[in-house]
């Protein structure tokens, strides 16, 4: 059982990483699975509390990129294209277009939104350009602050279950 747990762990933490993979849940069940097979002493409240940042750091996760693409004044499309990118990122160019992606895609989306738009002066394009910059780099921000925040608490939850096993 405890190989289990710990593959769930580590699965967990490759899954901060990578968005196919539900990182924190998953480290959560490989914390559950210790606690369920009697090697680990954690108090029901620790693992409510655990659960309960698991829940806000994936509810966060989730909806933080397109928060962070609309406080950078992005439009529609800039957070459709953030998340496309990160998609297309992991498919074809990983590991480096898992951090790239949803900053060329939020990029591509927000240029393609500024082109979308009614006939503009060169000057206008040009201001648009620079905001489609802005907003690209927002969404890589979002991704940064969602990957550490995730990659913080799956490396958590692998310390604590280390502690459990050497507590004993």
């Amino acid at each position: 059982m405890v190989i289990i747990a710990f593959l769930f762990l580590l699965a967990g933490l490759l899954g901060s990483i990578v968005p196919a993979i539900p990182g924190p849940p998953l480290s959560y069940i490989g914390l559950l699975i210790l606690q369920w097979s009697g090697r680990a002493g954690f108090s029901l409240l620790f693992l409510i509390i655990l659960a309960l940042i698991t829940a806000a750091v994936m509810i966060m996760d989730s909806f933080l990129p397109a928060l962070m693409t609309k406080r950078f004044g992005g439009s529609r499309m800039a957070v459709i294209g953030s998340v496309l990118g990160l998609v297309i990122g992991m498919i074809f160019f990983a590991p480096a277009g898992i951090l790239v992606g949803p900053f060329f895609g939020a990029l591509a989306g927000e240029l393609l939104n500024n082109r979308i738009k009614a006939a503009r002066s060169d000057d206008e394009i040009i201001a648009g350009n620079s905001k489609a910059m802005k907003v690209a780099l927002g969404a890589f921000l979002a991704f940064i602050l969602g990957t550490g925040a995730k990659l913080i608490l799956g490396s958590l939850m692998i310390f604590y279950a280390v502690r459990a096993l050497i507590g004993q």
